[in-house]
């Protein structure tokens, strides 16, 4: 069988994912028969989940696209615009109202995604074939630093987390999904289950004695029963979600 090749070029911040060496440099890629492009892709390590738009000698083609002898491909990432964009985005909005699946070693960007007020699923004795499956069938976007993971073939909705920092991490996902925090504090951040006003009466027997004391305004979680009230811990969080 005759092997043919290809010239790919990445770009943006798709090039985290590409060794040292080449980012930012077109490169080239040989080949059998009439692989697809997103086979080809992910083969140099990129997940499907962070490219945007794919051009095959300009054209805009999607993953289906077959590898012909000679092609030029550009590869771009989510928000990154080329000089002349032309139709042909890869990007599906996910699921409306917008929610969550994350692996076990997010868990404080999970808390962080509660407190901004989104519905953020987070179990961190999950694999990765149940995340992958989660993700799949309740239509959640799986936030991971598992590239592997995203590379899953059932994934239609994830993102790849570039920062470590969880305050970082949570800004980056707000910004990939034009996120606001219209909703903040609405969730409980140990759970995941929706806040309610609660009469202080009904949990004074809950309540410190300082607390029971000096706060007037409750709130109780529908999912695991803990109990918020506007503490100096709350006007710390509230800080955190207005600098978002």
């Amino acid at each position: 069988m005759t092997s043919h090749t290809a010239e790919f070029r990445f770009y943006g911040e798709l090039n985290n994912f590409i060794e040292p060496a080449r980012r930012g440099q077109t490169r080239p890629c040989a080949f059998d028969g009439a692989p697809s492009v997103k086979d080809a892709i992910e083969a140099m390590g990129v997940p499907h989940t962070e490219v945007d738009l794919i051009l095959a000698d300009d054209q805009a083609v999607d993953f289906s696209f077959h590898l012909r002898d000679g092609c030029r491909v550009a590869v771009y990432p989510h928000f990154f615009t080329p000089c002349m964009a032309p139709e042909g985005r890869l990007h599906r909005p996910p699921a409306c109202p917008i929610c969550f699946v994350l692996d076990g070693h997010l868990g404080k960007l999970a808390r962080l995604l509660r407190l901004a007020g989104y519905d953020a699923l987070y179990r961190n004795h999950c694999d990765d074939a149940e995340l992958a499956s989660i993700s799949a069938e309740q239509k959640r976007v799986l936030l991971t630093r598992d590239r592997g993971l995203l590379m899953r073939r059932c994934v239609q909705q994830g993102c790849f987390v570039h920062a470590t920092d969880p305050v970082a991490q949570l800004r980056e996902v707000m910004r990939r999904y034009e996120l606001n925090t219209a909703r903040a504090l609405t969730r409980c951040m140990v759970c995941n289950g929706l806040m309610a006003p609660v009469e202080k009466t009904r949990i004074m027997d809950r309540l410190p004695d300082n607390t029971r004391k000096n706060c007037s305004v409750f709130f109780q979680c529908s999912g695991c029963g803990k109990i918020y009230w506007e503490g100096s811990h709350y006007a710390r969080l509230r800080r955190l979600v207005d600098s978002l």
